[in-house]
């Protein structure tokens, strides 16, 4: 389509898939929560060498989630889940075996493979009706789930077949609103960054960061509003089942 937009991006957690949607189905299946899943992981496999507290445990992994998000938000770029537990155990002053610390890894990346959470209602439709139009692409912050896991997520809802590009912030060395995320995801779609519309929920992140390059943002509020009322977004989607019409309207400007 000829206009001012040919590439769509979204991001991904409350945008295409809604976070800790899972954890309503793992209370239903009798497991602990994300949260306390990770640390008594920790804890376990510290303990088959040599005895540990939960309470240590837990004092080093809530010290180490305060640094990451102090160097996600402050500079950003998100430590990998190896980086992070590398961070727990020198906290402890403990080590594990390399091919305990690979499992341990996996364990904390697949978590959400194994309760899957949902995909945001009216974001399937909404994809079907851009694809073909505009090129589309995926633009995340990695948290606990990796790039890999994150690709089989959107395989495992059959929604992966609609994006052409994708840009994890474990794989390209940088999250939003970094410049070279939204540079990143422009040479895989093979389009000018400024022809780009990215689709978030978060402003500083979502919607100043494209915006800085002179790309459009659209602020969206179907999962959580963190704030509509402030955003500098060009357009806000409050149900997905009118995102193609915004995306085209914007494209007429």
């Amino acid at each position: 389509m000829q206009g001012n937009i040919e590439a769509v991006t979204f991001d991904l957690w409350d945008t295409i898939i809604v976070d800790d949607s899972d954890e309503p189905k793992r209370a239903a299946k009798g497991l602990s929560s994300k949260h306390l899943t990770r640390r008594e992981r920790v804890r376990e496999f510290l303990e088959k060498h040599e005895p540990i507290t939960r309470e240590l445990v837990d004092t080093s992994y809530a010290a180490t989630d305060a640094a990451f998000r102090k160097v996600w938000y402050d500079h950003s770029y998100t430590w990998s889940v190896g980086e992070r537990l590398e961070i727990i155990l020198k906290g402890l002053g403990r080590t594990l075996p390399p091919d305990e610390m690979v499992e341990l890894v996996r364990l904390h990346e697949e978590m959400e493979l194994e309760v899957q959470p949902d995909i945001t209602p009216g974001i399937v439709e909404a994809l079907k009706g851009l694809h073909g139009k505009y090129k589309l692409g995926v633009i995340s912050d990695t948290i606990f789930s990796s790039g890999r896991v994150l690709r089989k997520l959107l395989q495992a809802n059959d929604i992966e077949q609609y994006f052409d590009v994708f840009i994890f912030s474990d794989e390209v060395g940088c999250s939003k609103p970094d410049p070279r995320a939204f540079k990143a995801a422009a040479k895989g779609l093979g389009v000018d960054v400024t022809k780009i519309v990215h689709i978030g929920d978060r402003d500083a992140k979502d919607i100043k960061g494209p915006q800085s390059l002179g790309a459009k943002g659209i602020y969206t509020t179907v999962i959580n509003d963190r704030g509509s009322d402030k955003t500098s977004a060009d357009a806000i989607c409050r149900d997905y089942a009118e995102l193609v019409e915004i995306v085209d309207t914007l494209n007429k400007k």
